[in-house]
């Protein structure tokens, strides 16, 4: 599954032709979550409350780019990285 992201122990990933509803992974030590896309709902999994909001404000400023990448991992094409949260 690539990585599109990386910041403070956190990994963002999506996997090639994933099942909907569009969403990403996120892992942090032992813990993993997924996230849908549009709705920043969390849709599977848990993180702790600090790196789950972390998570929700870093996809809240690239929503557009996951999006992309959410189509390009359809088509199993290359997925681009994605700015980390400063």
């Amino acid at each position: 599954m690539p990585e599109i992201s990386r910041f403070f122990g956190i990994i963002i990933r999506m996997y090639f032709n994933d099942h909907v509803p569009p969403h990403f992974h996120a892992d942090y030590g032992e813990h993993s979550i997924e996230i849908t896309i549009e709705t920043l709902e969390v849709w599977k999994g848990k993180l702790p409350n600090r790196v789950l909001g972390l998570v929700l404000e870093w996809a809240s400023l690239h929503r557009d780019e996951l999006r992309a990448d959410w189509e390009r991992a359809r088509k199993k094409q290359p997925l681009e990285s994605i700015q980390p949260l400063e």
